[in-house]
Parts: C-alpha cells; structure tokens; sequence
C-alpha cells in the first residue's frame, strides 16, 4: 500500500499541478525563440560578411572609408543608446549572474531590447569587415531572451532568474556552433555558480533544445567542417608540443592585451584617445582593420570562419602573416568598442598558428596541428579549456585526437594562466560596475 501511495502522490504532483507544466512550457517555447534568434543572428551575419567581400572584390580600397566610417557610426550608437551591448556580452551575462547584480542592474546588462541591438549591430559590424565573431554576442542575445519568461512564468515557481540567465548564456553558445554538449559545458564552466542550477533537468533540455534549433535549420553539421585529421602517431608529438605552448602564450597575450586595452589600463596616447574621444578612436582602429584586410588580400576581415573552414578542409595556405594580422586586426576591432565576440577569431587564429606549425616542421598534412592550434589559442584567450576542447571536438573525424585536443587545452590554458587573469571575468566586473554606477 506504501508504494501504491507513493506513486499516486508522484502521479498527482506531475500531472495535477498545472504551475510545472506551465513552467515547463514557458521554459521550452522560449528556448525555441532563443535558438531560432540565434539562427537567425547567424544567417544575418554571414549574408553580412559576403556581402562585404563582394564589395571588397569590385572596390577594395572603398574599405578605407567604409569600415572606419562605419565602426564609428557603430560605436556613437552604442555609447548613444546599447551601452551594455558593447564588447563580447559574454561579461555581461557574468555580471548578471553576479550574487551582487540587483534586479535593476540585471536588467540593464541583459534584456529583449539589448539583444536585438546586439543583432543588429554585430551584424553591421561584419558588414563593416571589422574583425568579430557572433558566438559571445549570441550568449547575451539568447540570455536576453531567456530572461523575459519571467513574466509569463507561474507565481512561486522553481524557476529562478539565475537559472534563466544559465540556460540562455549556454543556449547561445549551443546554437551558434550547433553543439549543445558545447553549451552545456558552458554553463558548468563559465556561468553557473551553484550546484543546483548545474544539476537542473529542466535548464539543461532548454539549453539542448535551444541548440537542437540551430540544428534543424542548418543541419547536423559543424560551424567550422570536417577535420579529417590522418597520419595520427609519435612523429607529432613534438609539433603538437610546440602548438600547444605556442597558443597558450598567443593566447594569454591576446588575454592580457584586452584586459589592459578595455579597462583603460594603459598610459600612452591611443588610451587617452579613446577615454575623451571614442568615436574618433573607433574610426582610427576601423582605419586600421581596413589596412590591415588590404595588406592580407581581405583575409582578416570578419570572423574568419571562410578562411579558418578552407584551412581545415585542406583547401587553401593563408598569407604566411595571417596569424598577426588577424591578431591585430581582431584586437582592433574589440577595443574600438563596437559589439564584438572573440570566439571564431580566436579559433581562426589558432588554426593559422598550427598550420604555421606544420610548415616550420614540413609536415605533409597541417589538419591535426590546425585542430590543436584552435583549441589551444581559443581555451588560452578564453581560459575555458573544457568548453574550447568540446567545441573543436565536435569537428574531428573520429576520435583519434580526443585526448592530444584536451592536453593541448589544459597545457595551453595553463600558461595563459600564468600570463593574464581570466579574461570573461575581469570584463564582468568592469560590467557589474558600470551598470551599478548608472541605477
């Protein structure tokens, strides 16, 4: 009878309770609305950024008053109105998760309203050929998203705002590069703060199914391709060793230099340009994205992921300067100020790094080094080593290289570690201040 009792009493709290259907309702049908935003966000960016190079073809040196031009028109719209949408918007997240951030503050870092201008203008700056990714500005737009079933969620419900801001900061990472494994390990790594939110059945299958939309537009294929990495062996021991330290010192650099660059940190004249004047900075680093993308035939313009697919099919040898040009060109573009993400630059990056590799060690096949120059420099720049290693994970052909992706993270996160702070989470209190000074 005390079975029979238990079950009754199950049966009556799951199907007789309407407030956890609704919830469980509000919660699915606003992670589809995430997830096709997020979709949405990604055909609007690369229609943008092939746009642009049709453009470049016919004119390239219309890019010298077209991209400064723009970058500060982008950036008088942002300081004007989206203050909070610039950067990445993955800080601003963080700051929203903050046990500090008061509900006016969190609203002023994530919200329905943010998250379109993030569109917006992140697609306009890929239309500018400025040098960003879409994936750190879709965690903000997914989390916007996701925060607004506040009001349509039932009184007293488990649901709390923390959770909502965990499933869409992960949904936005899950849909922009079609790997909802990537966005779960998003919110255990960078985002979720408490055990119970981690363990949250409900959240996690919002973050799934906020992928799983991606998926259904665009097919269950990766964001970057196939990496058909073969001639798996010792011989590329020392290689993937050199890759390996290589990207975690790029990328605690890279780290560093933002961090000094976007706190103001820095005494020479570019910084004190930028704190009186910074719609004429950002027209001056648009001047300069725009030389660079002249000097490297267009290669560094936009988020890179062209050249960084070519690159990993085999297809294509990017300039021999490509990794430093990409590098000054996408930290240009982030401390202009315009809304910008630094995860497919950061991937394009360490993919020039490791077929620079290859070709020190002339090596006849560059794809195995190019995946451990992408997971390396991106979990060095971002200091995520798990989420860096699942993302590039989910492009290798079999799982020949499973365990070199994630030594090649934890080695390169690790130096980057001892080089700069954690990049997200400096950002984040720099967010969490600014947006406290302004309730």
């Amino acid at each position: 009878m005390k079975i029979h009792h238990n079950t009754a009493a199950t049966f009556a709290r799951e199907f007789r309770n309407w407030r956890i259907w609704a919830t469980r309702a509000v919660v699915m049908a606003t992670a589809c609305a995430a997830g096709l935003m997020v979709a949405a966000f990604t055909w609007a960016g690369e229609s943008a950024i092939e746009l642009f190079m049709r453009l470049f073809a016919g004119q390239p040196v219309a890019a010298l008053v077209w991209t400064p031009c723009c970058a500060g028109a982008i950036v008088w719209i942002t300081r004007r109105w989206f203050s909070a949408a610039a950067g990445s918007g993955i800080p601003q997240v963080m700051a929203a998760l903050d046990p500090g951030a008061t509900p006016a503050v969190t609203s002023r870092l994530v919200s329905i309203r943010l998250s379109i201008a993030k569109v917006a203008l992140t697609t306009w700056g890929l239309l500018a050929g400025l040098s960003l990714g879409r994936e750190g500005p879709s965690v903000q737009v997914a989390a916007g998203i996701m925060l607004s079933a506040r009001r349509w969620l039932p009184e007293r419900t488990a649901v709390s705002a923390h959770g909502l801001l965990v499933a869409g900061g992960a949904a936005g990472i899950a849909a922009a590069f079609n790997t909802p494994l990537a966005g779960i390990m998003f919110a255990i790594e960078e985002l979720s703060r408490t055990p119970e939110q981690r363990n949250s059945g409900l959240l996690m299958s919002a973050i799934v199914l906020a992928g799983l939309m991606a998926v259904s537009i665009y097919g269950n294929a990766t964001y970057f391709g196939i990496i058909r990495a073969t001639g798996i062996d010792w011989s590329l021991l020392l290689p993937g060793l050199v890759v390996a330290v290589l990207s975690g010192l790029a990328g605690g650099v890279f780290s560093r230099l933002l961090q000094a660059s976007l706190l103001g940190q820095g005494k020479d004249g570019l910084s004190r340009l930028r704190a009186a004047h910074p719609v004429a900075f950002a027209v001056l680093c648009g001047l300069l994205v725009a030389v660079i993308g002249l000097v490297s035939a267009g290669a560094t313009f936009g988020s890179g992921y062209g050249h960084t697919r070519a690159m990993v099919a085999g297809r294509e040898a990017v300039p021999a300067l490509f990794f430093l040009l990409k590098f000054a060109a996408t930290w240009l573009t982030t401390w202009s100020g315009v809304p910008a993400g630094i995860f497919a630059p950061s991937l394009a990056i360490g993919a020039a790094l490791g077929n620079d590799v290859a070709q020190w060690f002339h090596l006849p096949s560059a794809t195995a080094l190019i995946a451990l120059g992408m997971v390396g420099f991106l979990a060095a720049a971002t200091q995520a080593p798990l989420t860096s290693f699942i993302i590039v994970m989910e492009m290798v052909d079999g799982h020949a290289m499973v365990l070199s992706l994630m030594a090649c993270a934890m080695i390169a996160r690790t130096i980057a570690k001892v080089i700069s702070a954690p990049l997200y989470a400096v950002l984040a209190q720099q967010q969490l201040a600014n947006a406290a000074s302004r309730v």
